[in-house]
C-alpha cells in the first residue's frame, strides 16, 4: 500500500469512529499513533481545553511524549500552549536548551531525546479546542505535505470532539472534554494498578489495556475502571502467550 493510500485509509478509519457512542481518549491516541506512523515525527499528543478554560492531556503516542506534556502543561510553556493560546499553527522550531521562546520546555525535550517541536490548534470554526503537538528526534524539516495531512488530522479530530447536537454546541464541547479529561485520570490509575500487579511499565500497561478492550470491543474508559475496580479478568492483562497475569 502506497504512503498516499494509507493516509486516506486513516481518515477513512478515524471518519468511521464517529458514531454515537464512540471514545474520545482512544480516538486521540490513534490520531497520536498515526502522526509517528505516516508523519515521520518521532511522537505526538493532544491536549484539549476543560470548561473553565486550561489545558490537560488526553492522548500521547508514548510515555516519554506523555511525561513531557505533563511537564510543558506544569512550566506552563510550549509549543501545544502556544498554539492553543493564539489558535494559530507554530512552525516547527529546532530546541535549544535555555534558550528560544520555551526555554524550561526545550530543556526537557532535549534531555528526552526530542530536537525539535510543532504544534497545530484544534480548532472548529473560531473556537480553540486544544492542539496536537508533533516532536521529532531530528532538526530535519517536516514536509509540506506532512503538514497538510497532520492539518487534517486534527480538522477531523476537532469534528468528532463536537459532531453532536449542533444547536447546543457550547453544552456539547464542555461535556465531551469534561469526559476525555476525567476519562484520562482514570486511564493512568488503571495503568498504575496493572503496572504494580504485573511488574511491566507504564507503556506497556496501557498497551495491554487498550489491546484488551479493542479485541473486546469494550469501551477503554470502562475497562480502565473495571482494572481499578478488581472486577476485570486479570487474564485482560496477562503477557501474550501466558495463561495468567506476569
Amino acid at each position: 500500500m502506497t504512503r498516499e493510500a494509507d493516509v486516506v485509509k486513516s481518515l477513512v478509519e478515524m471518519a468511521d469512529t464517529l458514531v454515537d457512542d464512540y471514545d474520545v481518549v482512544d480516538l486521540l491516541t490513534g490520531l497520536s499513533d498515526r502522526c509517528v506512523n505516516l508523519l515521520g515525527v518521532s511522537a505526538a499528543g493532544v491536549m484539549l481545553a476543560s470548561p473553565a478554560g486550561g489545558l490537560g492531556l488526553v492522548a500521547s503516542s508514548s510515555e516519554a511524549m506523555r511525561l513531557l506534556e505533563l511537564f510543558e502543561l506544569q512550566a506552563q510553556e510550549g509549543p501545544c500552549l502556544d498554539a492553543f493560546r493564539t489558535g494559530e499553527p507554530v512552525g516547527q522550531e529546532n530546541l535549544q536548551a535555555g534558550a528560544g521562546r520555551w526555554p524550561s520546555f526545550s530543556a526537557a525535550a532535549l534531555q528526552a531525546g526530542f530536537r525539535s517541536a510543532l504544534a497545530l490548534p484544534l480548532r472548529l470554526r473560531q473556537v480553540t479546542l486544544g492542539a496536537l503537538n508533533l516532536l521529532n528526534v531530528t532538526h530535519d524539516p517536516m514536509a509540506d505535505a506532512d503538514i497538510i495531512v497532520a492539518r487534517a488530522f486534527a480538522d477531523l479530530a476537532a469534528l468528532s470532539i463536537i459532531q453532536h447536537q449542533a444547536a447546543a454546541e457550547a453544552q456539547r464541547v464542555n461535556e465531551q472534554l469534561s469526559v476525555a479529561l476525567t476519562s484520562r485520570v482514570v486511564i493512568e490509575q488503571a495503568k498504575g494498578v496493572i503496572s504494580e500487579r504485573s511488574g511491566i511499565d507504564l507503556a506497556e500497561a496501557f498497551s495491554r489495556l487498550r489491546t484488551y478492550a479493542r479485541n473486546h470491543n469494550l469501551r477503554l474508559t470502562d475497562v480502565a475502571q473495571a482494572s481499578i475496580d478488581g472486577t476485570l479478568d486479570p487474564q485482560a492483562w496477562a503477557s501474550p502467550g501466558r495463561a495468567g497475569p506476569s
